[in-house]
């Protein structure tokens, strides 16, 4: 089970950062997760875990989203500002991909903006979209496993994805030949 919780954490970081905008959210939502993963389903075989630990990563994001809506409700009420997101995580893939071994200051700027377009453009997705994206992308997710993991039909998966795909490709055009 350590194993499995330490080949999928950064990767299910990253999917929260990116539907939070907040590092310490983020690092709740999978520590979260884990923790139900190991006391619900650590006696479920091997193969099992990577597709319930996506849907219980989903599921604890969706209620993270209810909660803000809640607190951020109280927060209009009371008069209060609503808190500032943290700034982008350091260490992420994403982050620090470049293109070929020594880009250059040009190159390295480029893929910055790039990798800063996708960030916002995956943030701007509705959650829906943007859970089908990342899991069908990032995670490598069947059709099936994407739709078991978010609790809806594969069709409304091949939906959201395809919405996304074309948001993105929009969105991001300028940053790609």
């Amino acid at each position: 089970m350590d194993r499995f919780l330490a080949g999928v954490e950064r990767r299910a970081y990253r999917m929260a950062w990116i539907a939070t905008s907040s590092r310490e959210d983020a690092l709740d939502i999978v520590q979260d997760a884990m923790l139900r993963l190991v006391k619900t389903y650590a006696g479920r075989p091997e193969a099992e875990w990577g597709p319930l630990f996506q849907r219980i990563v989903q599921s604890v994001i969706r209620d993270w989203y209810r909660r803000t809506q809640v607190r951020n409700r109280w927060r209009q009420w009371l008069g209060l500002a609503r808190e500032s997101a943290d700034d982008a995580p350091g260490g992420d893939p994403l982050e620090t991909t470049i293109a070929s071994p020594d880009p250059g200051p040009d190159g390295r700027l480029a893929s910055r903006h790039a990798i800063d377009a996708l960030d916002a453009a995956l943030q701007a997705l509705p959650l829906r979209q943007h859970q089908a994206f990342l899991l069908r992308q990032w995670e490598g997710l069947s059709v099936a496993e994407t739709a078991a993991a978010m609790g809806i039909s594969a069709g409304s998966v091949k939906t959201h994805y395809s919405r996304a795909v074309q948001t993105l490709r929009d969105k991001l055009e300028d940053h790609w030949p």
